[in-house]
């Protein structure tokens, strides 16, 4: 149980002994030097250079109508999936970067409203996680919504800040025909999915 409860290690257990900023604009990277703990040997690390990517946190949901048997995915242009052997058009969870002092809560309504017209109530939390520890450390929170779907899908998104978005309604029992293909490739929509999974597994044992 020790492992799941504690870290082996803290933010003490690392020394910062350099931080360069190499490039400043809609992300930010940072060169840092540093030394940081040992497993199972005494002493540090020797001076290890690690480039960091700093990125706001951001919060994205998955919206779900019971009543329809219908959930919602959009689907974007990402530069970041521009080599992808299948589309760079992404179908995704609704999210957006938190901005300013605003809550994952509160960016969550706005993005829904923005990229599907949906209005959002009531949230449940599902996860918060670093999608790429390795270079970045943008947290994402992860969230489910029921609400009251449309009847049909449409083109979405703030035209001045470049968004073309569409919005697909699903079936729930197109589910795992979703989760079986190659059309998921972001950790936030296949975390949402399987939860959806386990939440209509409760539903049918009810």
């Amino acid at each position: 149980m020790g492992i799941i409860h504690n870290a082996s290690f803290g933010r003490n257990d690392v020394t910062i002994e350099k931080t360069e900023t190499i490039f400043k604009g809609f992300l930010q990277i940072e060169r840092v030097s540093l030394r940081h703990r040992l497993f199972d040997q005494m002493g540090s690390s020797p001076q290890l250079t690690r480039e960091i990517v700093h990125r706001k946190q951001a919060a994205g949901v998955l919206l779900y109508d019971d009543q329809q048997q219908k959930f919602a995915l959009i689907e974007q242009f990402r530069i970041g999936a521009i080599q992808d052997p299948i589309s760079p058009w992404q179908l995704e969870v609704i999210a957006g970067i938190l901005d300013g002092d605003e809550t994952a809560e509160d960016c969550i309504r706005r993005e829904a409203v923005e990229e599907s017209g949906c209005q959002v109530d009531r949230l449940k939390h599902l996860f918060s996680f670093y999608p790429s520890a390795g270079a970045c450390d943008e947290v994402f929170h992860l969230y489910s919504a029921a609400t009251h779907l449309p009847q049909q899908g449409g083109v979405f998104g703030v035209v001045t800040e470049g968004e073309n978005i569409k919005l697909h309604l699903i079936d729930y029992e197109d589910l795992d025909l979703l989760l079986d293909s190659q059309r998921l490739c972001n950790a936030p929509v296949i975390m949402a999915l399987q939860w959806l999974k386990q939440h209509l597994f409760t539903l049918d044992r009810l």
